[in-house]
């Protein structure tokens, strides 16, 4: 089985920067794209960004492109989410999702099937 745990979320003003990890463990080729996605009560979770673990390759959601960066550390099992010049409504839950196979990176959540609890991100004006 696959897993994964997100941590590093938190408040902060707009304009500020936070950095979120996701420690993944498990059988590798069922985690070889992973995946950021949010969600704000009432709306539906929604793609931030995604990466395949071989490459390196990257996919961004307009609404983040060229203020969040996703990156991986191999050795250590753990994607990051680099998150620069936050806006209020930035503010959600943010989880990691794996999976293994397919197109990837992806941005299509229903693609994923191994998800963590979430992390809290809150961006205050």
């Amino acid at each position: 089985q696959v897993h994964v745990v997100e941590s590093g979320g938190g408040s902060v003003q707009a304009g500020g920067s936070l950095r979120l990890s996701c420690a993944a463990s498990g059988r590798m080729w069922s985690r070889d794209c992973m995946g950021w996605f949010r969600q704000t009560a009432g709306k539906e979770r929604e793609p931030v960004a995604s990466i395949r673990t071989s490459d390196g390759g990257t996919i961004y959601s307009n609404s983040v492109k060229g203020r969040f960066t996703i990156s991986q550390d191999n050795a250590k099992n753990t994607f990051y989410l680099q998150m620069n010049s936050l806006k209020p409504e930035d503010t959600a839950m943010y989880y990691c999702a794996a999976k293994g196979g397919g197109v990837c990176p992806s941005l299509t959540r229903f693609d994923y099937r191994t998800w963590g609890q979430g992390t809290q991100v809150t961006v205050s004006s």
